[in-house]
């Protein structure tokens, strides 16, 4: 017992310091738009206990459920209960899971090997700054990590339970996000690439991938549908690839996201923007220099994984629409490949000092980043994870509001604006708020909030006496606030 729990003991730490890291004072930074979004969705999942899946621009269920599940949990019944820490802690919690997944998916490098490549996910600047927001893409990564994991259990052992396990996640994937067959068909190619003709285990594989198929599409289907309670549910998951090709397709407008090929490729590597220096060039270096080793070697697992990372930061670079969340699909097969350099380090000759001098330069340079991106500025402009991110400001409009309502009760607050979130989520459970993307004929109240290229027509439309004064919103939006004169 002694001995499996001082195996066990470097894998838990790590595991402990990636729920630190991922769980610190998840309230500190402002909501991001995206974020307030998914938030009041789980808060009307609350108060409704039905979830209505819209294909149109948003993403799977499972953020949802997740969340709802984690309030009730901690005592939260409204969307008025919820909190910041709720529902980060969902991403949070799908974050630590993974740091254990990959370290058992990277098991065949061997343990020390796999516990590094756990460690550099753990302490990766991108993996943790979205483990602490809420959106859907870590939760995107854990079930792919388990998806992958379950089905080489499958491969190797040939039971049916593990193929029904990795069919289940697949449903969950794709109750994640629509982006889900990409990381699948990836995945599928890339067996195919090391693999060639080789058998798994199993004698029945037909059978099998017939019943994981089932296994996958039963999930998904329970999830979108709501737990059957809306069944047009399943139905609109199909429409969302309808309005992904009309979104992104080639005579689609520019969604404003669009970027140059090398976007990723900048992330992780070294860049300096705003006088400050973000970089994670020798975790690359090491990843570089085990995609070389994998090229050499003839192991099939260390093939596939770079065959994978290839494949995924290529489709990638290449979709013009890009967003950094998205890099966090890259970290896995990036970490496995490093361990793998440090493995093969280590074998050369004095290679073992070597190897962990190279490992504690890169735990160092990735720590050192991550404190600053997640911690000492996780909203500032200059964070290449902080994309349009809501301004600080955000947090003052609350109190505005509720000193408003306590000097005028009864009179409306507005929100005249063409773009307003996150306040729906700051303005939660208090009365008398609306939200327009115009000027309605009737500007006044206790409050008017309203964008900058709108505060002429607004003021124009006021009938009392107002004092007037700017907050942000996010970098480059300012908002008027035009409050009631006693």
């Amino acid at each position: 017992m002694l001995r499996l729990l001082l195996r066990c003991l470097p894998l838990a730490l790590v595991t402990v310091a990636a729920l630190w890291l991922r769980t610190h004072d998840l309230a500190r930074r402002p909501m991001h738009a995206d974020e307030a979004n998914q938030a009041v969705k789980t808060g009307e999942l609350l108060e409704a206990g039905r979830y209505v899946f819209d294909p149109r621009d948003h993403h799977g269920p499972t953020l949802y459920f997740s969340g709802a599940a984690l309030a009730r949990i901690r005592g939260e019944r409204t969307l008025a209960q919820l909190s910041e820490t709720t529902v980060r802690l969902v991403p949070a919690i799908f974050g630590t899971v993974s740091i254990l997944l990959l370290a058992w998916l990277a098991a065949p490098l061997g343990r020390w090997p796999a516990l590094a490549a756990a460690a550099f996910l753990a302490l990766s600047p991108p993996v943790v700054y979205y483990s602490r927001y809420y959106v859907q893409e870590t939760l995107l990564v854990t079930f792919t990590l388990a998806t992958l994991l379950c089905g080489r259990r499958w491969w190797h052992s040939g039971l049916s339970r593990w193929a029904l396990a990795a069919g289940a996640g697949a449903g969950l994937m794709q109750a994640t996000k629509a982006s889900a067959p990409l990381f699948l068909a990836t995945a599928l190619l890339s067996l195919l690439a090391v693999r060639g003709r080789a058998r798994p285990t199993t004698r029945r594989p037909g059978r099998d991938a017939l019943a994981a198929v089932g296994a996958a599409l039963l999930t998904a289907a329970l999830l979108y549908s709501s737990f059957g309670t809306n069944l047009a549910g399943a139905r609109d998951a199909l429409g969302t690839y309808a309005h992904a090709l009309t979104r992104f397709g080639a005579d689609a407008a520019p969604t404003g996201h669009e970027k140059p090929w090398w976007y990723y490729l900048r992330l992780f590597g070294w860049f300096r923007d705003g006088g400050l220096v973000w970089h994670q060039a020798a975790f690359s270096s090491l990843a570089l220099v085990g995609g070389l080793i994998a090229l050499a070697r003839r192991e099939a697992f260390l093939r596939g994984v770079a065959c994978y990372g290839v494949i995924i930061a290529t489709v990638f670079s290449l979709f013009a629409y890009k967003t950094p969340w998205h890099a966090i699909h890259f970290v896995p097969a990036l970490a496995i490949l490093a361990a793998a350099s440090l493995a093969a380090i280590a074998r050369l000759r004095t290679g073992r000092l070597v190897s962990v001098a190279f490992a504690l330069i890169v735990t160092a340079t990735l720590f050192q980043q991550t404190w600053r991106t997640s911690f000492l500025r996780p909203a500032d402009w200059r964070n290449p994870y902080a994309y349009v991110h809501s301004s600080p400001d955000v947090l003052k409009y609350r109190a505005l509001v509720d000193a408003a309502l306590t000097r005028s009760p009864g009179q409306p607050i507005r929100v005249i604006s063409e773009e307003y979130w996150p306040l729906p989520w700051y303005l939660r459970g208090l009365p008398s708020v609306g939200f327009w993307i115009s000027p309605p004929d009737d500007c006044d109240g206790a409050l008017i909030i309203t964008s900058g290229a709108q505060a002429d027509a607004v003021r124009a439309k006021l009938r009392r006496n107002y004092r007037e004064t700017f907050l942000g919103l996010r970098p480059g939006f300012v908002c008027v606030v035009f409050t009631l004169e006693p």
